[in-house]
């Protein structure tokens, strides 16, 4: 079982698939490039997201950092005038310290991730996109800045003129993620921003060719006009893409087999249909484990 994750709407449905597939069968290739230095430390959201789902560790209330966390060290860095521009938690800090360590001892993204996910007790196979730096780039008025800074520090609040994923050609494949792609009939793209979660895995050199081979499914994170959650509708707007499923759908493109929409939008699957895959209707709004379940069982009747 493989998955290509962001940081919010995958691991609900992992949440969900979890409950039908045992961790150690499920391989999660994340988004890295909303990653950045930041006090020292490797920060890695979408990756200690996945991570902390399967540790059982994940405020699932936010749908990002430890569950009951502090953030002791966070506000006396900011009285001491130091600003950082992601509210860290202090076992959240532990982590990226952690993984920092082995970082700076030598040791790849792949192989930090894969040891941190470890000493937490995730069983899952957690693998970064690639190993080389990447960035989500996001041009505004003012100039270029990067994606935690747009939604983040300006709360995504600025018109977005374009978007780049920095690094990502000269970037390469990981051998653990083509090792994982080529062992598998079937990947799952989660429901997550399709332009700075999904989309930089796919503009990792070579990783598009991997997948095109594969029984692709794929979930809209979008109903309607508008995403279930963060800034997708103006990226994808800035992208020239349509801020609806048949939006998402023309993102990946023929990458896909099967493509699941809500429910809701029953009416515009006449107009996607006409493209090479099949559509598949169902309840993509998972507000509840029992939900993400529901969904998850569903994804799992379209895998061959």
């Amino acid at each position: 079982m493989l998955l290509l994750s962001g940081g919010t709407g995958t691991p609900k449905l992992l949440n969900g698939i979890r409950q039908y597939i045992p961790d150690e069968e499920i391989t999660v290739i994340v988004n890295t490039a909303e990653d950045l230095w930041m006090s020292g430390n490797l920060i890695c959201p979408d990756i200690d997201t996945v991570i902390y789902l399967f540790a059982g560790m994940l405020d699932t209330g936010k749908w990002w950092g430890i569950k009951q966390d502090t953030f002791n060290t966070h506000k006396a860095l900011r009285m001491a005038g130091h600003n950082e521009i992601l509210q860290l938690g202090d076992q959240d800090r532990a982590t990226h310290i952690i993984r920092s360590g082995f970082i700076r001892q030598g040791a790849s993204l792949s192989e930090a991730v894969s040891k941190t996910a470890s000493m937490l007790g995730a069983k899952a196979n957690i693998l970064p996109m690639c190993d080389e730096p990447v960035s989500s780039m996001i041009t505004v008025r003012e100039g270029t800045i990067h994606f935690q800074e747009f939604w983040v520090e300006k709360a995504g609040k600025p018109d977005v003129l374009g978007v780049e994923y920095q690094g990502a050609q000269t970037a390469s494949v990981p051998e653990a993620v083509k090792k994982a792609i080529k062992r598998e009939s079937n990947i799952i793209i989660g429901p997550s921003n399709p332009i700075t979660s999904i989309g930089p895995i796919l503009a990792v050199k070579g990783m598009r060719e991997l997948i095109l081979s594969k029984h692709v499914v794929a979930i809209s994170p979008i109903i309607g006009y508008e995403p279930v959650s963060g800034p997708a509708a103006k990226l994808m707007n800035a992208c020239g893409y349509e801020v609806s499923s048949w939006g998402v759908a023309q993102c990946y493109g023929d990458l896909l087999d099967i493509f699941i929409i809500d429910e809701q939008d029953m009416e515009m699957k006449s107009n996607i249909k006409n493209m090479d895959f099949a559509v598949i209707t169902a309840d993509t709004m998972m507000t509840s484990p029992k939900k993400s379940a529901a969904l998850a069982r569903v994804v799992l009747q379209q895998l061959i």
